[in-house]
């Protein structure tokens, strides 16, 4: 069952994910980018086997990659 972050949890753990994976969110959307086209639990799933991450980082990930994914084609 997906988690759901209000959109302040979602703000907090981005700020956390540099400080516990060791990686700055822009490398990890570069890595969403250039990773496996696939749906969002999918990509959360890749993420976390792949690179060892939490669920809730990885949701955070994939959730900010498909946010700003829809902005740029809002532009």
């Amino acid at each position: 069952m997906s988690q759901v972050f209000s959109e302040e949890t979602h703000r907090n753990m981005l700020a956390r994910i540099p400080h516990c994976t060791g990686r700055e969110i822009a490398d990890w959307l570069r890595t969403v980018e250039e990773g496996p086209a696939l749906r969002f639990e999918e990509k959360v799933s890749w993420l976390r086997h792949e690179y060892d991450l939490a669920y809730g980082h990885a949701k955070a990930i994939i959730h900010e990659y498909d946010l700003r994914r829809a902005a740029r084609k809002l532009l």
